[in-house]
């Protein structure tokens, strides 16, 4: 069964390649959805699939690549969108 999330990382973020590298580990745990920035410095993430491979993402959220500075991470579930691909806007 498909379980979605919608994650909010807060911290140093942008212009660290977090989107790119939220991309390569959701495509690495065969997750569906998007990463964007937010005008406010945050990185904004829909992704959906397996439940266990959701856990195993919201984990490396908190951490992200290692140039960033992950300070808070916020999630919640969400009805599944269907998303074909995942992909950054």
């Amino acid at each position: 069964m498909i379980k979605a999330v919608s994650i909010e990382v807060f911290g140093r973020v942008q212009g660290v390649g977090f989107r790119y590298y939220a991309q390569k580990k959701a495509q690495e745990l065969q997750l569906n959805g998007f990463v964007k920035n937010t005008p406010r410095g945050s990185v904004i993430i829909e992704a959906e699939g397996d439940e266990a491979a959701l856990d195993e993402f919201i984990l490396w959220c908190h951490k992200g690549p290692s140039w960033a500075r992950v300070q808070k991470v916020k999630y919640y579930s969400m009805p599944p969108y269907n998303y074909l691909k995942f992909e950054i806007k």
